[in-house]
């Protein structure tokens, strides 16, 4: 269940959240006016965030280059790195 708490916690209980946040690795939902507002988390959860972002991205750039025939053989690919090794 998402961590829910108010600007007015945010703003008198910013310890507590900062700690959960460090504790749980998830995100504390903020709301305002009774609405969603923001999404709080650590600094590392944010990274961590990020990198599977860009780790999707390169998946999905691969994925993209089969469909389109943008590939060769494994060998070939293999005999490239060793030469490039060598220099």
């Amino acid at each position: 269940m998402p961590a829910i708490r108010s600007s007015a916690d945010l703003r008198n209980s910013y310890n507590d959240i900062s700690e959960f946040c460090h504790t749980y690795s998830e995100p504390v939902f903020i709301t305002k006016n009774g609405k969603g507002d923001l999404a709080v988390m650590s600094i590392e959860t944010y990274d961590q965030l990020i990198g599977r972002y860009e780790l999707y991205g390169q998946l999905q750039e691969g994925l993209t280059d089969i469909q389109n025939g943008n590939t060769r053989p494994f060998s070939e690919a293999i005999s490239d790195l060793r030469n490039r090794r060598k220099r």
